[in-house]
């Protein structure tokens, strides 16, 4: 087998790092390749290269996958302990996995991953938007803290033991959590699932890697 995993900076890239995640969580054997993101649109490099022109996209043993949560799915199919065996915790975590695909915009949005920020709340949003960010809270609280109990009693991860796939889809909010002081504004055991995520040794190495990369990666706006 063998194959390439296409990145954007990890500085910025929060959908890279949910991709890259499970490729190493996977332990599947292709090799790496960052490209500098130039800001919204403006990497051409990625569009020439990737089918839906954006990072991550991953070609493996002849197979070509794009969309990280696609990644993450394709990466269950060799290592299957990364999501619940179990039927209702399985549909539990493929859940909450989509919901981060497809929700919590404001979140998103208002606090954009920057890996090496100072950390501090977004005081410069406008109250409206203070809100909206504090109802994404509200809701991921709910979301994470449901997932943690689900057995009557916190778990280590979201569905046990293990680092998984929802573990890696929700890595990049475990980061702006810590990012822009959002603690707050969630329950105290969903910030110890935060801290015990970033403690992980891949979301260490990948912050590692991002404060490693040259100062002329680093966006305008920043």
């Amino acid at each position: 087998m063998g194959g390439k995993l296409l990145l954007g900076s990890r500085r910025y890239s929060s959908w890279s790092l949910r991709g890259w995640l499970a490729v190493r969580l996977a332990g599947l054997d292709v090799e790496e390749e960052v490209i500098p993101l130039k800001g919204k649109g403006q990497t051409v490099e990625i569009h020439k290269r990737s089918p839906n022109r954006l990072v991550p996209y991953l070609e493996h043993d002849g197979a070509h996958i794009w969309e990280s949560l696609a990644i993450c799915l394709y990466c269950a199919e060799f290592c299957p302990a990364l999501l619940p065996q179990e039927r209702k915790a399985r549909a539990h975590a493929l859940s909450i996995s989509a919901q981060m695909h497809a929700g919590f915009r404001h979140l998103r949005q208002l606090c954009p991953m920057d890996i090496g920020r100072s950390p501090a709340f977004p005081e410069t949003l406008s109250d409206e938007e203070k809100e909206n960010l504090k109802t994404d809270l509200t809701l991921l609280g709910d979301v994470i803290l449901k997932a943690l109990l689900r057995d009557g009693s916190p778990s280590y991860y979201l569905f046990g033991s293990e680092f998984g796939i929802v573990e890696a889809m929700y890595g990049p909010v475990m980061l702006r959590i810590k990012q822009y002081k959002l603690e707050p504004f969630l329950p105290s055991e969903v910030n110890k699932w935060v801290e015990r995520g970033l403690s992980h040794p891949l979301m260490q190495e990948w912050v590692a890697k991002a404060e490693a990369e040259p100062d002329e990666w680093r966006l305008s706006y920043t």
